[in-house]
């Protein structure tokens, strides 16, 4: 069957075209667009009507290929910034204009769906899965058997982000060290929390979203972005030291002509990569495996299920159109 999935995120818009078969997806294509939706909500509260209508714009592109892709359902989703901002129905009811039924998810929901798109690559294991996105970060333990429902230990999230440590902490141009030190213990703080009540930690380390897999192109600067090689890449914390040492003394416009970044996301990379070393520090891990089949892949096959009469093996039922 075909599938549409639509995430809308604190830094970045996605669509996921899928070809779905046995509950797997065997063909996609996946648009991304930074929009940064999400920018200056922490402060305010509010989404801004600039950042609205470039995720306004960004969807009316994703519509039109969406029509061309004619898939037999479409599922639209929005996560951090729409959760924490008083005024999302404005941005709900323009995205319903476009023909889409957005919904706000909850940070559990995004956990268990990320959690599914990445354990198809980890049938059977044990693993601990971090979405680390613009205005939150899930993490979630647990394992998944195809055929039955997931099963996770422990699924929180976390209102930290690359937007939202960057707006609260990282004011200077490049930011002071007294700056990021402060915003380095204040991410550290919240993921202790979290692993000090898992228990045993699983020896595998997934982490997803546009930070890892920006690590990874700066790592190796990667003129042109290569999701075959990102995709299940490791990552170390030796690799994530060097990238922060690289951007902590440059100016926003220095970052975004470093080999590996995409410019629109050079504002909030720093931030990010501070986050991602604090989940590696308090998990006690050296190193972590980069997905690309997050929060998406999860979403389209739980749409699949649906769509066969399945019950979802992640216990949640999404709204189609």
């Amino acid at each position: 069957m075909r599938v549409a999935a639509v995430d809308l995120g604190t830094v970045s818009s996605r669509l996921l075209l899928a070809h779905v078969e046995d509950g797997r997806i065997v063909e996609s294509t996946k648009l991304t667009q930074i929009t940064d939706l999400g920018q200056g909500v922490d402060a305010t509260g509010c989404l801004s009507d600039a950042a609205m209508q470039r995720v306004i714009d960004a969807c009316s592109g994703f519509v039109r290929e969406i029509g061309a892709f004619a898939p037999d359902a479409v599922c639209t989703t929005l996560t951090s910034a729409a959760r924490d901002a008083q005024n999302g129905d404005v941005l709900i009811e323009g995205l319903r204009g476009l023909g889409l039924h957005p919904q706000v998810i909850p940070g559990e929901i995004e956990a268990r769906l990320t959690f599914y798109g990445v354990a198809h690559d980890f049938p059977e294991r044990r693993i601990a899965v971090a979405d680390s996105g613009g205005g939150s970060t899930e993490l979630a333990v647990g394992s998944y058997v195809p055929g039955r429902p997931l099963e996770l230990e422990r699924v929180q999230s976390l209102n930290i982000g690359c937007r939202r440590i960057t707006d609260r902490f990282l004011a200077g141009n490049p930011p002071a060290s007294s700056q990021l030190e402060e915003a380095s213990a204040w991410a550290a703080q919240q993921f202790s929390s979290y692993w000090d009540e898992v228990g045993e930690r699983p020896d595998c380390l997934v982490a997803v979203g546009g930070t890892v897999t920006t690590l990874v192109a700066m790592a190796h600067e990667l003129a042109v972005y290569d999701s075959a090689f990102v995709h299940l890449h490791e990552l170390t914390t030796t690799d994530v030291d060097a990238c922060i040492d690289l951007m902590r003394v440059r100016t926003v416009d220095e970052i975004a002509q470093l080999p590996g970044i995409q410019p629109k996301r050079a504002p909030v990379m720093l931030g990010g990569a501070l986050i991602i070393r604090e989940v590696l520090r308090a998990g006690g891990y050296r190193s972590l495996t980069v997905s690309e089949n997050s929060l998406l892949v999860g979403m389209a096959t739980t749409v699949a299920e649906v769509l066969s009469g399945e019950v979802p093996a992640i216990g949640w039922t999404p709204e189609l159109s």
